[in-house]
């Protein structure tokens, strides 16, 4: 397989793996790996010690990174009259009522994030089946249900992103781009693991975060010290 080629492997050579590495380090390193003839993302790998089958201890959110995630997003918002005219002023690719949403059933998803009002969520419903399995369909926890759609639309295109637990606890997070200078890569995990913290169930016992891995599409992973980030949110 390509991921262990010969640039990997040198790489690898980068990481000490008996070891966890504090934010600023570990960025320090990824930065350092042999690069890629694209622009490779970043990303956070989280595994949670929550028990994924209680609804309970269910893990979701939200996050502005302040440095955007580097790729423009994509915004389909189902919304009819004045929210419809002011998702478009806002900035929205696609807006629509029915037939966006007949669109959708046809298997048409090419959009980043949906927004829809809660008048037209009673239609959007039916695109359980199409949206659902993608990630897509508009939730009010994740402020993508909602009548301020050019508020939603601004919010994620500055780069706001969604984090959802899967059923193994596990949660990925994309952060940026690796050509992002070191000091906003760290702030942008710093936004993510700090809102990580924050949405901890008041039902999850023990310790929340197992652990924490950053890494390049095509690099290893370098395990990150929590310490910081956990203390803080017990003061």
């Amino acid at each position: 397989m390509a991921i262990h080629g010969k640039r990997y492997r040198e790489a690898i050579k980068l990481v000490d793996s008996r070891r966890e590495y504090k934010l600023g380090e570990a960025v320090a390193v990824l930065q350092k790996f042999p690069k890629t003839k694209f622009d490779e993302s970043v990303d956070l790998a989280f595994k949670l010690g929550v028990d994924p089958k209680q609804g309970d201890q269910m893990v979701r959110g939200t996050v502005t990174l302040p440095h955007g995630t580097g790729k423009t997003v994509r915004v389909a918002v189902f919304a009819k009259g004045a929210a419809a005219d002011a998702a478009k002023a806002a900035g929205a690719d696609f807006v629509g009522a029915e037939d966006l949403i007949k669109k959708c059933q046809e298997g048409w998803t090419d959009f980043d994030v949906a927004i829809a009002t809660p008048e037209a969520m009673q239609e959007v419903r039916k695109l359980g089946k199409v949206l659902g399995p993608k990630g897509l369909m508009p939730n009010p926890k994740t402020g993508t249900v909602t009548d301020d759609t050019a508020k939603a639309v601004k919010e994620v295109k500055a780069g706001r992103v969604e984090f959802k637990m899967d059923k193994a606890a596990n949660v990925h997070v994309a952060l940026g781009k690796v050509s992002f200078p070191a000091q906003q890569i760290e702030e942008n995990a710093r936004a993510v693991i700090q809102g990580l913290v924050h949405a901890r169930p008041p039902a999850a016992k023990g310790k929340f975060i197992a652990s924490c891995t950053i890494s390049a599409t095509m690099s290893p992973g370098l395990p990150i010290d929590l310490h910081e980030f956990v203390a803080a949110a017990a003061v």
